[in-house]
């Protein structure tokens, strides 16, 4: 082991670094049934020097060379590091999360409930025929003018800020084409919270034969009516104003709180199977409320969320909006990786080596949430106020002896209000709207004419 990995993992936790520790990793290359010979980038080197390539702004290769002390090539790097199998990074990655267990199991609860935040973003990656394949580009590009960009869809424990699942979808595909894998990570009477995106009847459906909780903002093509013993229909489309509502009115808990029965829609969705769609009940008891927003900084003034959670005594109105009010950081966690890790371009250059770098940086993330979540505990506030940039600088380069305690606080700003604009003017280039050979070209025309 190298002495960089071996200090960084010296930081760590005892339990934490085990999952790592050359042991681990043989461990999960045998699993998968990775033979390998002994040489200089062997399975522990090559783990390892992701982990610090990643740490390090996901650095080029040649730059892991030089921390290696030119012991190896960028080349001979890049080519060990494609014969190491996807599966044995996706093991240690579900080793560290089962590591992180007794942390999500304590920390944060929302009224004896283990809560999980899901949602879903992008990241482009290298302009290459296999990457264009498998995933596509923005359809404003023409064809050799753009770059393959995919969706990842995240799920993180809202109390430690923990990754818990990610995965990476074609461009065009809607986040609810990710959610087969969640429930694999929740367990039952968890409370799993997102956006409009992933409101759906057979998502909750789904979500409660399971066992499990959902709260979630209802989608924009839902009709939500809270008169009482309103008239409701069973069949149409979602979106039609003028018709009533596609579920049935059963009793009111408040003012715009009431529970309703949703029915099944004639057709399954398209992320999931017939036969699954047909072992869904045909009725599902749903709670809707309605609530104003106040604040300042808000573009939304109104939000009328759905839950699984019928119990208007144990789980308040109030509480409920409070609750979805803290789905926010899951927006400031997907910026901790694309922006301050420099998630948001990959590098590799097929679809195998970006699935592999997406799992590096999840395994990341989740050491700097480790870091955070002692810094904490030190400190005695919540693990959102620790800084993330900090916690990364720590686990690179403190020194001998140096404690988590000494993280930056971050202030509580309640109702910061901030434009979502740049001001740093970038360079006036047109963009590129046909292929780089054709404009190459075109410049060595116009040279020879001259």
């Amino acid at each position: 082991m190298h002495h960089r990995i071996d200090t960084i993992l010296e930081r760590l936790r005892q339990d934490v670094a085990r999952r790592l520790d050359p042991e681990a990793i043989r461990s999960a290359c045998h699993d998968a049934g990775h033979h390998w010979r002994n040489r200089v980038l062997n399975p522990v080197a090559i783990v390892h020097w992701f982990v610090l390539q990643v740490l390090r702004g996901n650095a080029a290769v040649e730059h892991v060379s030089l921390l290696g002390d030119r012991r190896f090539t960028g080349s001979a790097y890049c080519q060990a590091r494609a014969r190491l199998p996807l599966a044995v990074l996706q093991t240690l990655l579900c080793n560290l999360i089962a590591a992180l267990f007794a942390d999500t199991q304590v920390e944060g609860r929302w009224r004896g409930h283990r809560t999980l935040l899901i949602d879903g973003s992008g990241f482009s990656m290298p302009d290459t025929p296999e990457l264009q394949k498998k995933f596509g580009q923005p359809g404003n590009q023409q064809p050799g003018c753009g770059f393959p960009a995919a969706k990842i869809l995240a799920l993180f424990h809202a109390g430690t800020g923990a990754l818990l699942h990610v995965a990476a979808l074609p461009l065009r595909t809607h986040d609810m084409s990710g959610v087969r894998g969640i429930p694999a990570h929740l367990k039952p009477h968890d409370v799993l919270v997102g956006d409009r995106g992933f409101c759906s009847f057979a998502h909750l459906a789904m979500l409660l034969q399971g066992g499990f909780h959902a709260v979630f903002r209802a989608h924009q093509r839902r009709i939500v009516d809270f008169t009482p013993q309103r008239p409701h229909r069973r069949g149409g489309a979602d979106g039609m104003s003028t018709h009533p509502p596609r579920s049935r009115w059963v009793r009111n808990l408040g003012a715009l709180d009431q529970v309703v029965e949703w029915f099944q829609p004639q057709q399954a969705p398209k992320w999931m199977s017939a036969a699954e769609f047909a072992s869904l009940p045909d009725v599902i008891m749903i709670r809707e409320l309605r609530y104003e927003v106040g604040g300042r900084g808000f573009r939304t003034t109104t939000v009328t969320l759905v839950t699984t959670l019928l119990d208007a005594t144990l789980y308040p109105a109030e509480s409920l909006a409070e609750l979805y009010g803290a789905r926010w950081r899951v927006e400031v966690n997907l910026r901790h990786l694309k922006t301050t890790m420099k998630m948001d371009v990959l590098k590799c250059k097929t679809v195998d080596g970006v699935l592999k770098e997406l799992t590096v940086y999840a395994i990341v993330y989740n050491l700097v949430c480790v870091v955070m979540m002692e810094g904490a505990r030190r400190r005695g506030v919540r693990i959102e106020r620790i800084s993330f940039v900090d916690a990364l600088r720590w686990l690179l380069e403190a020194s001998p002896g140096d404690e988590p305690a000494r993280l930056v606080v971050n202030r509580v700003r309640v109702g910061r209000v901030e434009p979502r604009v740049r001001k740093r003017r970038p360079k006036q280039y047109p963009l590129q709207r046909k292929p780089r050979s054709e404009l190459r070209n075109r410049l060595i025309r116009n040279q020879v004419a001259a």
